[in-house]
This record gives structure tokens, C-alpha cells and sequence, in this order.
């Protein structure tokens, strides 16, 4: 039996290549999963960045994180602890503990999975903010990054910035 008005939960795949694209920090950010798709507030966040890229040192109040490293080698960095994830690799990075990452390989590809928020707005809301909405999600340009801008955003949405992104590679 059929009931096309019902309000239970529907299973649904986004497909490869799909979802809501933006041009974030200079790299391309696709929410797949609203936080608001789903009761727990889990969202699903995929990212390509090129060879250096890497976030400011920051914390998330309310989020945990998984990074899934789909391609390429990211050196992931908290307190004095670094680990080289590549293709296959998963990364746990819970919640409170300061953080940040750089892309070794001429890019990478990862997906972030977050969840636990309480009273924050949700990463993927944090990504759809500071990030610029996109058609072509297959070219993407470097236009400059407001250190001030990031750091109004991120307080914004439960994301401690506490330190600067990692320096250039050699």
C-alpha cells in the first residue's frame, strides 16, 4: 500500500557530480546533505582543493568531524600530532580539539561528515555562508581570502579560528 502523503523519512543517493556547489576559500565545497535533511543534524560536505590548501588553525564547539579522503595526501595537524591521510583513509577530529590541514598532492579530494550541534549553526550552513554559490563546479579561481570575513563567519557558525593557516610548501 501506497500513501503518496506520507511524512516518513525517504531514502534518496545523491549522485556523483551533484549537489549544492560553492567556490569556498578558494576551492570548490558541494553540500550533499543538509543538516536539516536529516533529525540528528548530521550534513555531508565534499571538497576539492588544490596542492597547499589548508584551513586556519580552528576549533568546532558543537561538531564533530570525519574527513573521508577520497584522492590525494592531506597532512592533518592538532597540538604537536601530524598524520599523512591519502585515498581511503578516514580522519576523526571530534569536537573542541583545535585542528587544521594542508593538501600535499597537486589536489585532493574529501568528504566531511558532521554532527552534534546544539545551538550552532550546522558546517554545511557555515559553507553555504562564506562560501559563493556556483553553476560549473569544474573551474575554480583564485579571488583572495578576508582572514577578518572568515574569522566573523566561523565565530558565527561555532568555529574557534585560533591560529593561521598552514604556510606555504616548499
Amino acid at each position: 500500500m501506497s500513501n503518496s502523503t506520507s511524512t516518513e523519512p525517504v531514502v534518496r543517493a545523491v549522485p556523483a557530480g551533484t549537489g549544492e556547489h560553492h567556490h569556498f576559500l578558494d576551492h570548490l565545497a558541494t553540500v550533499k546533505v543538509r543538516s536539516s535533511d536529516l533529525s540528528s543534524g548530521t550534513n555531508v560536505v565534499e571538497f576539492t582543493a588544490p596542492r597547499g590548501f589548508g584551513p586556519p588553525l580552528h576549533a568546532h564547539a558543537e561538531e564533530d568531524e570525519i574527513m573521508i579522503v577520497s584522492d590525494g595526501d592531506i597532512r592533518l595537524r592538532s597540538g604537536d600530532v601530524e598524520s599523512l591521510v591519502s585515498a581511503g583513509d578516514v580522519a576523526v577530529l571530534p569536537v573542541g580539539i583545535p585542528h587544521t590541514f594542508q593538501v600535499e598532492s597537486d589536489s585532493a579530494r574529501f568528504t566531511t561528515i558532521s554532527s552534534g550541534r546544539d545551538t550552532q549553526p550546522s558546517f554545511d550552513t557555515f559553507v553555504s555562508t562564506l562560501g559563493r554559490p556556483i553553476d560549473d563546479p569544474t573551474t575554480i579561481e583564485a579571488e583572495g581570502i578576508d582572514p577578518a570575513h572568515v574569522s566573523t563567519v566561523c565565530a558565527a557558525h561555532g568555529i574557534e579560528v585560533l591560529g593561521p593557516p598552514p604556510g606555504p610548501l616548499a
